[in-house]
């Protein structure tokens, strides 16, 4: 394995290698790697970030990070359908993202929640086809993301100019990697499989159906950073409950353990640097290659922007309430949902 295919791995496959070092030379060569892979990382994402800050305005750093994240996730990663037909599939679904958040934050909470169940439809049905692809974790993140940091006026128009220039890229640069691929799978294909006996289509539908509504009833109960609860509702739904129940106890661990780490580094540290807390957050979670460890560190950059407006006991209240919430919740309905469908299926049977 060459020095650059080496640097492609993700956390898991970096740290397997390091596992399986022979010798200490070999080990200190492949810690090398992994430390210059996460170095280098996080240096393109904090510069591409910042001129995106830059070109169109701070309150649209957020269109970086979601433009980042499409770009880094499917360079490699594909939405197993014909490949002309997925980068015409994925420039929709920057047009989804960019419209349907907006459109849904000038709305009342339930009339905003049946708009988000039509977008989420568009995301998950043509954009995850396959579960363990975890493609709702780059496309449903961005859309709520999107809607978290909703902006008006000039700043949209902004936002527009911005997601049409990474829809752009983020085609360019599927299309260039994956063309050579040869998909059988088209869109209709897609459609005929949709199954209500499967756990695919279960599994699609909750997301479809449970993150808006977690979006919805925290804005019924005027809860701020409602994002927060569908982004955990999102990251805890699986095909398999065993796996929910996983995801489940380790984001609600995860997410107390980062709180209690965050505090003690706000009142550790000077506050002319709360704001690389974030940074340090980003670089664990570069080193973190299991789902706890990723909420730990996750939840630093959260607080630390949210701590700018909520203040420290503010921002901490709401982070474990809005994620505790969300997952439990997920965790019920899907429960609920699952079972009912299997009863309504053995009845028709």
């Amino acid at each position: 394995m060459t020095f650059y295919q080496e640097l492609q791995l993700n956390q898991a496959g970096s740290k397997d290698l390091l596992k399986k070092s022979e010798t200490a030379k070999e080990k200190i060569y492949h810690l090398f790697v992994y430390m210059a892979k996460v170095a280098v990382t996080m240096a393109f994402c904090f510069l591409f970030v910042t001129i995106f800050s830059i070109l169109l305005g701070n309150e649209n750093s957020i269109v970086g990070v979601v433009v980042l994240l499409c770009l880094m996730v499917f360079r490699n990663a594909d939405l197993g359908i014909h490949t002309g037909q997925s980068t015409i599939l994925l420039a929709l679904f920057f047009a989804v993202m960019t419209v349907c958040p907006h459109l849904a934050n000038q709305l009342s909470p339930v009339p905003g929640m049946l708009l988000n169940i039509a977008a989420l439809a568009v995301l998950i049905l043509f954009g995850c086809h396959n579960p363990f692809m975890f493609n709702q974790s780059t496309l449903v993140l961005g859309y709520l993301l999107l809607y978290g940091y909703d902006v008006t006026g000039k700043s949209y128009e902004m936002r527009l100019v911005g997601m049409a220039a990474g829809a752009v890229l983020t085609c360019l640069v599927f299309y260039r990697n994956h063309r050579n691929r040869v998909y059988k799978r088209k869109i209709q294909d897609v459609l005929q499989e949709f199954d209500l006996s499967s756990s695919r289509t279960k599994w699609q539908l909750c997301q479809i159906l449970c993150v808006p509504a977690v979006l919805c009833i925290a804005e019924l109960f005027k809860m701020p950073r409602a994002m927060w609860a569908g982004i955990a509702a999102m990251s805890a739904i699986l095909p398999f409950m065993e796996d929910m129940q996983y995801r489940v106890k380790k984001r609600i661990v995860g997410n107390i353990a980062g709180v209690l780490c965050f505090t003690a580094l706000y009142f550790l540290l000077p506050s002319s640097i709360y704001a690389y807390i974030g940074i340090l957050g980003g670089i664990g979670v570069g080193f973190s290659a299991k789902y706890g460890w990723q909420a730990v560190f996750n939840t630093f950059g959260a607080l630390a922007i949210a701590a700018e407006s909520y203040g420290l006991k503010g921002a901490v209240s709401l982070r474990v309430i809005q994620n505790v919430f969300g997952v439990v919740f997920a965790l019920v309905f899907c429960a609920v949902f699952y079972l009912g469908m299997s009863k309504k299926m053995a009845g028709e049977n």
